[in-house]
């Protein structure tokens, strides 16, 4: 019996498989829906940010651009410890 009852599942396991999977993707869509929030933020377009950026840095002294000015050596930036001088 038992021989006859596996070679059926075997030969049908794409028929039977196929709703199982079908009933469980169900289930866990819905309680993912029922769990989960599924509220995004609005957020405006990063094109529209992008010009107010540059709107905003235009407006401020053109002679004193941050981006240019000299820190430090860029060279000293990742020293190992040993290569440090106090």
């Amino acid at each position: 019996m038992w021989p006859i009852l596996m070679q059926f599942l075997r030969s049908n396991a794409p028929y039977i498989t196929f709703p199982i999977a079908a009933v469980v993707g169900i289930i866990g869509y819905n309680l993912e829906g029922l769990i989960s929030d599924r509220y995004t933020p609005y957020s405006k377009p990063i094109q529209d940010q992008r010009l107010e950026r540059l709107e905003d840095e235009s407006l401020k002294d053109p002679t004193n651009v941050e981006k240019l000015k000299y820190r430090e050596n860029v060279l000293g930036k990742n020293v190992s410890p040993s290569l440090q001088t106090n």
